[in-house]
């Protein structure tokens, strides 16, 4: 999947981390392809429960031993369940604190909680927080206030190529130096691939819907989102 991927022109997938069982998996493949593979730390929000204090220090030790190239992928989720809001919240300022503390930028994982997410990182902001609302699905407004938070970029992947998904007006209204492309792989596969396994090589089919809706050249879309990529993360 990875060899499909560097084939088909991408050459840079950031892993994000969801709890410990996927730590060592993780830092393993980033080790067997270092060029390619760029590991974060963090706890995804839908591994937040009662024992999420313990999930955070199993994570947090892993930032003493290794190198990560950003926190993540962090944030709230309350599609599933609400159960655990408070917890998440927690969860989710207390690793925002890591990212400022090592000047790392933060992925965020925002499902049907965009205000919930805001707030938290809107009062952390101090002018050094920086990173990506993942995998974007929301609107205009809601991305203006992601921009107006300095320092955040906007993560498109394969909802993208969805008719009806509303992101067309948002790649439009929003300049292209304040995106980057994403695949979520292995959900959300852009059409032809949609309701399939998603994979990183299928980046170009998000990049040639973006090209589209900006009236841009599908090689200029991948060479400003790429930089934004790089100037991002650092790597």
């Amino acid at each position: 999947m990875i060899d499909r991927a560097i084939q088909s022109g991408v050459s840079r997938l950031f892993l994000p981390n969801i709890d410990r069982e996927s730590i060592l998996p993780m830092l393993d493949l980033a080790q067997k392809f270092p060029e390619n593979c760029f590991p974060m730390m963090g706890v995804h929000p839908c591994s937040i429960g009662e024992n999420y204090e313990e999930e955070l220090a199993i994570a947090e030790d892993w930032l003493q031993k290794a190198s990560f190239c950003a926190i993540g992928e962090i944030g709230i989720d309350l599609y599933w369940d609400k159960t655990f809001l408070k917890q998440q919240q927690i969860a989710f300022a207390q690793q925002i604190d890591w990212a400022k503390a090592r000047n790392l930028p933060i992925v965020i994982h925002s499902r049907n909680a965009f205000q919930e997410c805001y707030e938290i990182v809107k009062e952390k902001q101090d002018g050094t927080l920086k990173g990506v609302f993942h995998c974007f699905s929301d609107g205009i407004r809601e991305a203006d206030l992601v921009l107006g938070l300095g320092g955040f970029m906007l993560g498109i992947g394969g909802v993208v190529t969805f008719k009806n998904s509303g992101l067309d007006a948002v790649v439009r209204h929003v300049g292209i130096e304040h995106l980057v492309l994403e695949t979520d792989a292995p959900y959300l596969a852009p059409v032809p691939f949609r309701g399939k396994r998603n994979e990183s090589a299928y980046i170009v089919h998000i990049c040639r819907q973006v090209a589209e809706f900006k009236n841009m050249m599908p090689q200029d879309v991948a060479k400003a989102t790429t930089e934004n990529s790089k100037r991002l993360f650092g790597c």
